[in-house]
């Protein structure tokens, strides 16, 4: 199961003093929700540190409201911006990635990692060594490079909380059961906006109606993984490491309501469900409280007022992302790292008009096909590793765009997985 929950289990909830957080990413939309929660609950947390990648103006202004005692930026050319924002504050500044890891070793009780792709490789790594318990929200971490951060979590005694609305469902259901009696575990999709169009439809698919989520409010790349499928192909592989299970005992279902988030099937037949609005600031809270219950007021779930709950098996000839993700899966570490990165590189190539969206699956099936002739066929064994292994998928990937803009053949992937 996640890694360190019964050691901490065996910890008190500290009742009185606030609970110390960092949050890595703090104007994204994981970070803007997780400000939102800390607002609501006043008196319960202090802000140690809050990162952002390049928005100074809004990154000063976060620091100041929550009182964080530090603030940094990660692109140097925004340091004036931020240190002129602060002046007077008291708030320290500070730029440049190296910084941004050295923000996320700083004596806390949890780090928020919800810096998007690969950027927050380095600096929850950093956090997860110093022995830091960790709500993440990068997925990047456990698909580019899981089994080096699982073992890095064991031996830091540190627990990983996950913040995804799905793994964090299946967390909360597991949580002090024994994973002997687990047969499987089942993450739902809401099928995103082309859940019901047809594949000549969606060759014809604009960047902004890819991102029309009918569900949830995120940030444009995981929106355009919801509507491709590879999101939930990443979330398989996350589940993988989170949860000890192979990739045939994880199933993904289409369910468009996005009211069941995960199901846990048992030994004997029951199976445990997680109900919930699409709301992240519900899974957001439970990290933040844990191992306490979050007094987060939210809509209460009214199952009257629901209607009809449905699933359907996801539609691989159409959304052959997923297929993708679990051979990438099957294929070890250096192939869900590569497939990490060729899709970062061929979504921004759809939200530039680069790419069409059926595209999108293409570019990260050859880039894959031509790294495993071309990179070393392993799991990272180091954040350096996992960097260079990144960097190395990005350049097929751009490659393999180029190729494909200047009138290359990519491989079509809509009439079937791989």
């Amino acid at each position: 199961m996640v890694i360190g929950t019964a050691a901490v289990r065996n910890q008190p909830a500290r009742a009185s003093a606030p609970r110390r957080i960092t949050i890595l990413g703090a104007t994204g939309s994981i970070g803007t929700s997780t400000l939102d929660v800390i607002a609501g609950q006043p008196g319960a947390f202090a802000v140690e540190a809050v990162t952002a990648n390049a928005n100074a103006v809004r990154l000063a202004r976060i620091a100041r409201s929550t009182g964080a005692r530090h603030a940094v930026i990660a692109e140097p050319a925004a340091y004036r911006d931020l240190k002129e924002a602060l002046a007077g504050s008291g708030i320290e500044v500070a730029a440049g990635g190296e910084a941004v890891a050295a923000a996320a070793t700083r004596p806390v009780d949890l780090v928020v990692a919800a810096i998007v792709g690969s950027a927050g490789l380095a600096p929850t790594y950093a956090a997860v060594t110093a022995g830091t318990r960790i709500a993440l929200a990068n997925k990047e971490c456990l698909v580019s490079a899981g089994e080096l951060f699982v073992g890095a979590a064991r031996a830091a005694g540190v627990t990983i909380l996950p913040v995804d609305s799905e793994h964090n469902a299946v967390f909360q259901i597991l949580d002090g059961r024994s994973m002997e009696d687990v047969e499987r575990i089942t993450i739902t999709a809401s099928g995103g906006p082309f859940r019901q169009w047809t594949a000549e439809a969606m060759a014809r698919a604009t960047p902004a109606e890819a991102l029309k989520h009918p569900r949830w409010s995120m940030g444009p790349k995981i929106t355009v993984d919801s509507a491709t499928l590879m999101n939930k192909g990443l979330e398989l592989i996350e589940a993988h490491h989170l949860f000890g299970l192979t990739g045939q005992d994880l199933v993904v279902l289409v369910h468009p309501q996005a009211i069941v988030h995960g199901l846990v099937h048992l030994r004997g037949g029951a199976v445990l469900a997680a109900l919930g609005p699409p709301d992240m600031r519900a899974p957001i809270a439970h990290c933040l409280a844990w191992p306490a219950r979050s007094p987060l007021a939210a809509a209460a779930l009214d199952l009257t007022a629901l209607g009809p709950l449905t699933f359907e098996p996801p539609d691989l000839r159409r959304f052959p992302a997923l297929a993708i993700a679990r051979a990438a899966l099957a294929a070890g570490g250096w192939a869900t790292n590569i497939l990490s990165a060729a899709n970062e590189v061929a979504v921004a190539a759809f939200l530039d008009g680069r790419l069409g969206f059926l595209q999108i699956a293409g570019i990260v099936e050859e880039t894959i096909e031509r790294a495993a002739s071309l990179v070393p066929l392993r799991a990272a064994t180091s954040i350096e590793d996992a960097i260079a292994l990144d960097g190395e998928g990005r350049r097929i990937a751009a490659q393999t765009v180029l190729g494909r803009v200047s009138g290359g053949g990519v491989k079509d992937t809509r009439h079937g997985p791989l």
